[in-house]
Protein backbone atom coordinates (compact mmCIF):
# COMPACT_ATOMS: atom_id res chain seq x y z
CA UNK A 1 0.00 0.00 0.00
CA UNK A 2 1.38 3.37 -1.01
CA UNK A 3 2.05 5.86 1.79
CA UNK A 4 -0.50 8.67 1.99
CA UNK A 5 2.08 11.40 1.49
CA UNK A 6 3.46 9.84 -1.72
CA UNK A 7 2.23 11.76 -4.74
CA UNK A 8 3.77 9.64 -7.49
CA UNK A 9 5.30 6.24 -8.14
CA UNK A 10 9.03 6.07 -8.76
CA UNK A 11 9.46 4.59 -12.28
CA UNK A 12 12.89 3.10 -11.61
CA UNK A 13 11.71 1.36 -8.44
CA UNK A 14 8.60 0.10 -10.26
CA UNK A 15 10.91 -1.42 -12.89
CA UNK A 16 12.42 -3.87 -10.37
CA UNK A 17 11.78 -7.60 -10.62
CA UNK A 18 10.99 -8.34 -6.98
CA UNK A 19 10.78 -11.94 -5.83
CA UNK A 20 11.15 -14.16 -2.82
CA UNK A 21 14.22 -16.34 -2.41
CA UNK A 22 12.07 -19.39 -3.16
CA UNK A 23 11.32 -17.96 -6.63
CA UNK A 24 14.95 -17.57 -7.68
CA UNK A 25 15.24 -21.15 -8.98
CA UNK A 26 12.53 -20.38 -11.52
CA UNK A 27 14.40 -17.23 -12.56
CA UNK A 28 17.67 -19.16 -12.93
CA UNK A 29 15.95 -21.67 -15.21
CA UNK A 30 14.53 -18.85 -17.34
CA UNK A 31 17.99 -17.33 -17.71
CA UNK A 32 19.43 -20.69 -18.74
CA UNK A 33 17.02 -20.88 -21.68
CA UNK A 34 16.98 -17.38 -23.20
CA UNK A 35 15.84 -17.01 -26.82
CA UNK A 36 17.03 -13.43 -27.40
CA UNK A 37 19.66 -11.09 -25.89
CA UNK A 38 18.65 -10.58 -22.25
CA UNK A 39 20.22 -8.10 -19.82
CA UNK A 40 20.45 -8.88 -16.10
CA UNK A 41 21.32 -5.98 -13.82
CA UNK A 42 21.23 -4.94 -10.19
CA UNK A 43 19.93 -1.67 -8.77
CA UNK A 44 21.55 -0.40 -5.59
CA UNK A 45 21.72 3.02 -3.93
CA UNK A 46 24.73 4.04 -6.03
CA UNK A 47 23.07 3.09 -9.30
CA UNK A 48 19.89 4.90 -8.32
CA UNK A 49 21.88 8.07 -7.62
CA UNK A 50 23.66 7.91 -10.98
CA UNK A 51 20.34 7.49 -12.77
CA UNK A 52 19.08 10.74 -11.21
CA UNK A 53 22.09 12.65 -12.58
CA UNK A 54 22.20 11.20 -16.08
CA UNK A 55 19.19 10.65 -18.33
CA UNK A 56 21.12 8.13 -20.46
CA UNK A 57 21.79 5.96 -17.40
CA UNK A 58 18.11 6.07 -16.46
CA UNK A 59 17.18 4.94 -19.97
CA UNK A 60 19.72 2.10 -19.88
CA UNK A 61 18.31 0.75 -16.62
CA UNK A 62 14.82 1.04 -18.12
CA UNK A 63 15.84 -1.21 -21.03
CA UNK A 64 17.01 -4.09 -18.81
CA UNK A 65 15.05 -7.32 -19.07
CA UNK A 66 15.73 -8.19 -15.42
CA UNK A 67 16.52 -5.55 -12.81
CA UNK A 68 17.06 -7.05 -9.35
CA UNK A 69 17.04 -5.36 -5.94
CA UNK A 70 20.42 -4.97 -4.30
CA UNK A 71 20.81 -3.54 -0.80
CA UNK A 72 18.98 -1.98 2.09
CA UNK A 73 18.62 1.41 0.38
CA UNK A 74 16.49 0.02 -2.45
CA UNK A 75 14.57 -2.04 0.11
CA UNK A 76 13.54 1.22 1.81
CA UNK A 77 12.72 2.73 -1.58
CA UNK A 78 10.39 -0.20 -2.34
CA UNK A 79 8.59 0.22 0.98
CA UNK A 80 8.23 3.94 0.36
CA UNK A 81 6.58 3.12 -2.97
CA UNK A 82 4.21 0.59 -1.45
CA UNK A 83 6.04 -2.47 -2.78
CA UNK A 84 7.08 -5.54 -0.81
CA UNK A 85 10.89 -5.55 -1.24
CA UNK A 86 11.16 -9.35 -0.97
CA UNK A 87 14.60 -10.98 -1.33
CA UNK A 88 17.87 -9.10 -1.58
CA UNK A 89 19.47 -10.39 -4.80
CA UNK A 90 22.91 -8.78 -4.91
CA UNK A 91 25.19 -9.65 -7.81
CA UNK A 92 28.04 -10.96 -5.68
CA UNK A 93 25.84 -13.87 -4.55
CA UNK A 94 23.44 -14.24 -7.49
CA UNK A 95 25.92 -14.22 -10.41
CA UNK A 96 28.01 -17.21 -9.19
CA UNK A 97 24.77 -19.15 -8.69
CA UNK A 98 23.70 -18.32 -12.24
CA UNK A 99 27.06 -19.27 -13.80
CA UNK A 100 27.09 -22.52 -11.81
CA UNK A 101 23.60 -23.38 -13.09
CA UNK A 102 24.63 -22.64 -16.68
CA UNK A 103 27.71 -24.85 -16.43
CA UNK A 104 25.92 -27.75 -14.73
CA UNK A 105 22.86 -27.82 -16.96
CA UNK A 106 23.94 -26.45 -20.33
CA UNK A 107 27.73 -26.56 -20.39
CA UNK A 108 28.38 -27.15 -24.10
CA UNK A 109 26.07 -24.53 -25.58
CA UNK A 110 27.56 -21.41 -23.98
CA UNK A 111 30.60 -19.26 -24.67
CA UNK A 112 31.88 -17.20 -21.74
CA UNK A 113 33.21 -13.63 -21.85
CA UNK A 114 34.65 -11.55 -19.00
CA UNK A 115 35.09 -7.79 -19.40
CA UNK A 116 36.43 -5.80 -16.49
CA UNK A 117 39.02 -5.17 -13.75
CA UNK A 118 42.76 -5.64 -14.52
CA UNK A 119 45.38 -8.36 -14.37
CA UNK A 120 46.04 -10.53 -12.45
CA UNK A 121 42.51 -10.19 -11.06
CA UNK A 122 40.88 -10.59 -14.47
CA UNK A 123 42.41 -14.03 -15.02
CA UNK A 124 42.06 -15.18 -11.41
CA UNK A 125 38.47 -14.02 -11.10
CA UNK A 126 37.41 -15.42 -14.49
CA UNK A 127 38.92 -18.84 -13.81
CA UNK A 128 37.14 -18.97 -10.46
CA UNK A 129 33.79 -17.68 -11.74
CA UNK A 130 33.73 -19.92 -14.82
CA UNK A 131 35.08 -22.89 -12.84
CA UNK A 132 38.08 -23.45 -15.10
CA UNK A 133 36.11 -23.48 -18.36
CA UNK A 134 37.38 -21.65 -21.44
CA UNK A 135 36.57 -17.95 -21.65
CA UNK A 136 37.57 -14.74 -23.43
CA UNK A 137 38.76 -11.91 -21.19
CA UNK A 138 39.59 -8.24 -21.55
CA UNK A 139 40.35 -5.55 -18.98
CA UNK A 140 37.91 -2.85 -17.88
CA UNK A 141 39.71 0.21 -19.29
CA UNK A 142 38.72 0.19 -22.97
CA UNK A 143 36.23 2.30 -24.90
CA UNK A 144 32.73 1.07 -25.70
CA UNK A 145 33.58 0.81 -29.40
CA UNK A 146 36.74 -1.18 -28.62
CA UNK A 147 34.72 -3.66 -26.54
CA UNK A 148 32.22 -4.13 -29.36
CA UNK A 149 34.99 -4.79 -31.89
CA UNK A 150 36.72 -7.20 -29.49
CA UNK A 151 33.47 -9.11 -28.92
CA UNK A 152 32.76 -9.40 -32.66
CA UNK A 153 36.24 -10.81 -33.30
CA UNK A 154 35.92 -13.55 -30.68
CA UNK A 155 32.31 -14.66 -30.80
CA UNK A 156 31.78 -18.22 -32.06
CA UNK A 157 28.74 -18.71 -34.35
CA UNK A 158 26.22 -21.18 -32.96
CA UNK A 159 27.21 -20.62 -29.31
CA UNK A 160 25.18 -18.54 -26.84
CA UNK A 161 27.40 -15.79 -25.43
CA UNK A 162 27.35 -15.28 -21.67
CA UNK A 163 28.99 -11.90 -21.06
CA UNK A 164 29.94 -10.77 -17.55
CA UNK A 165 30.46 -7.00 -17.52
CA UNK A 166 32.53 -5.96 -14.52
CA UNK A 167 33.83 -2.47 -15.23
CA UNK A 168 31.44 -0.71 -12.84
CA UNK A 169 28.52 1.68 -13.22
CA UNK A 170 27.47 3.30 -15.52
CA UNK A 171 29.87 2.01 -18.20
CA UNK A 172 28.78 -1.62 -17.90
CA UNK A 173 25.11 -0.69 -18.29
CA UNK A 174 25.82 1.30 -21.44
CA UNK A 175 27.86 -1.56 -22.90
CA UNK A 176 25.13 -4.08 -22.06
CA UNK A 177 22.56 -2.08 -24.03
CA UNK A 178 24.95 -1.65 -26.97
CA UNK A 179 25.72 -5.38 -27.02
CA UNK A 180 22.02 -6.21 -26.89
CA UNK A 181 21.50 -4.18 -30.07
CA UNK A 182 24.53 -5.86 -31.65
CA UNK A 183 23.58 -9.49 -31.04
CA UNK A 184 21.09 -11.32 -33.23
CA UNK A 185 20.11 -14.42 -31.30
CA UNK A 186 20.15 -15.68 -27.71
CA UNK A 187 22.65 -14.12 -25.30
CA UNK A 188 22.98 -13.38 -21.60
CA UNK A 189 24.48 -10.01 -20.63
CA UNK A 190 25.20 -9.67 -16.91
CA UNK A 191 26.15 -6.40 -15.21
CA UNK A 192 28.38 -7.57 -12.38
CA UNK A 193 30.22 -4.59 -10.88
CA UNK A 194 33.13 -5.93 -8.80
CA UNK A 195 32.19 -9.59 -9.30
CA UNK A 196 35.55 -10.55 -10.89
CA UNK A 197 37.47 -8.84 -8.09
CA UNK A 198 35.42 -10.68 -5.49
CA UNK A 199 35.84 -14.00 -7.34
CA UNK A 200 39.60 -13.39 -7.43
CA UNK A 201 39.55 -12.57 -3.69
CA UNK A 202 41.08 -9.18 -4.41
CA UNK A 203 38.61 -7.67 -1.96
CA UNK A 204 37.07 -9.59 0.96
CA UNK A 205 33.32 -10.03 1.22
CA UNK A 206 31.65 -8.53 4.28
CA UNK A 207 31.17 -10.89 7.26
CA UNK A 208 27.83 -12.67 7.39
CA UNK A 209 26.56 -10.40 10.18
CA UNK A 210 27.05 -7.33 7.97
CA UNK A 211 25.41 -8.95 4.97
CA UNK A 212 22.37 -10.24 6.89
CA UNK A 213 21.70 -6.82 8.41
CA UNK A 214 22.12 -4.97 5.11
CA UNK A 215 25.32 -3.24 6.25
CA UNK A 216 27.73 -4.61 3.66
CA UNK A 217 28.15 -1.05 2.40
CA UNK A 218 29.54 -0.01 5.82
CA UNK A 219 32.12 -2.80 5.72
CA UNK A 220 33.19 -1.81 2.19
CA UNK A 221 33.49 1.83 3.26
CA UNK A 222 35.79 0.79 6.11
CA UNK A 223 37.88 -1.28 3.70
CA UNK A 224 38.19 1.37 0.97
CA UNK A 225 37.40 4.77 2.54
CA UNK A 226 39.03 6.96 -0.09
CA UNK A 227 37.48 5.27 -3.11
CA UNK A 228 34.02 4.80 -1.59
CA UNK A 229 33.64 7.96 0.50
CA UNK A 230 31.61 9.86 -2.09
CA UNK A 231 29.52 6.79 -2.92
CA UNK A 232 28.33 6.28 0.67
CA UNK A 233 29.09 9.21 2.99
CA UNK A 234 27.91 11.69 0.36
CA UNK A 235 25.74 9.36 -1.72
CA UNK A 236 23.45 8.10 1.05
CA UNK A 237 22.13 11.57 2.04
CA UNK A 238 21.67 12.34 -1.67
CA UNK A 239 19.84 9.05 -2.14
CA UNK A 240 17.23 9.98 0.46
CA UNK A 241 16.96 13.44 -1.02
CA UNK A 242 16.26 11.94 -4.47
CA UNK A 243 13.71 9.51 -3.02
CA UNK A 244 11.89 12.34 -1.27
CA UNK A 245 11.96 14.56 -4.32
CA UNK A 246 10.67 11.83 -6.62
CA UNK A 247 7.94 10.80 -4.18
CA UNK A 248 6.72 14.28 -3.28
CA UNK A 249 7.41 16.23 -6.46
CA UNK A 250 5.42 16.62 -9.63
CA UNK A 251 5.60 13.82 -12.18
CA UNK A 252 8.81 13.83 -14.24
CA UNK A 253 9.32 12.49 -17.73
CA UNK A 254 12.46 10.58 -18.64
CA UNK A 255 13.74 13.71 -20.43
CA UNK A 256 13.33 15.74 -17.23
CA UNK A 257 14.95 13.09 -15.00
CA UNK A 258 18.15 15.00 -14.17
CA UNK A 259 19.80 16.87 -11.33
CA UNK A 260 18.94 20.51 -10.80
CA UNK A 261 21.15 23.17 -9.27
CA UNK A 262 19.89 22.77 -5.71
CA UNK A 263 20.97 19.10 -5.71
CA UNK A 264 24.50 20.01 -6.76
CA UNK A 265 24.52 22.56 -3.94
CA UNK A 266 23.37 19.87 -1.49
CA UNK A 267 26.20 17.58 -2.60
CA UNK A 268 28.77 20.32 -2.02
CA UNK A 269 27.33 21.04 1.41
CA UNK A 270 27.51 17.36 2.42
CA UNK A 271 31.11 17.05 1.21
CA UNK A 272 32.20 20.14 3.12
CA UNK A 273 30.46 18.98 6.31
CA UNK A 274 31.99 15.48 6.44
CA UNK A 275 35.70 14.69 6.16
CA UNK A 276 36.65 11.35 4.63
CA UNK A 277 38.47 8.68 6.59
CA UNK A 278 42.12 8.41 5.60
CA UNK A 279 42.74 4.80 6.63
CA UNK A 280 40.52 1.88 7.68
CA UNK A 281 41.08 0.22 11.05
CA UNK A 282 44.34 -1.70 10.98
CA UNK A 283 42.59 -5.05 11.54
CA UNK A 284 40.53 -4.49 8.37
CA UNK A 285 43.30 -3.34 6.01
CA UNK A 286 43.34 -5.60 3.00
CA UNK A 287 43.59 -5.46 -0.77
CA UNK A 288 45.14 -2.97 -3.15
CA UNK A 289 44.63 0.74 -2.63
CA UNK A 290 45.31 3.18 -5.48
CA UNK A 291 47.87 5.80 -4.50
CA UNK A 292 47.28 9.48 -5.15
CA UNK A 293 48.22 10.36 -8.70
CA UNK A 294 48.52 6.73 -9.79
CA UNK A 295 47.00 5.64 -13.09
CA UNK A 296 45.58 2.17 -13.49
CA UNK A 297 46.43 0.35 -16.72
CA UNK A 298 45.19 -2.95 -18.03
CA UNK A 299 46.77 -5.60 -20.23
CA UNK A 300 45.00 -4.27 -23.32
CA UNK A 301 42.60 -5.84 -25.73
CA UNK A 302 43.00 -9.39 -26.87
CA UNK A 303 43.44 -11.49 -23.75
CA UNK A 304 41.90 -14.91 -24.26
CA UNK A 305 42.41 -17.45 -21.51
CA UNK A 306 41.97 -21.20 -21.88
CA UNK A 307 41.92 -23.65 -18.93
Amino acid sequence: MKHRFIRRRDPLIRKLNLMEESDTDRLLEQLCDVQSPQIVGFLNQHGYNIAQKDTAVFRNFSRFNYLLRDGIGIKLACELNGLAPKANLNGSDFIPRLIDRLIRNHQGSYEFFAMGTMEPWLSKGSRALFQGHAYHGVDGFQSIEAYLAWFRSRRTPGKTPVVVLAMGMPKQEELAVRLQREIDGPALLICGGAILDFAAQRFPRAPTAFRKTGLEWAFRLMMEPRRLFNRYAVGIPLFFFYLSRNAMGTPLTVQQWSVVQRERLLARQVRSAVKPLTEPPSALRSGYRVKEGETLTGPGIGTSTQP
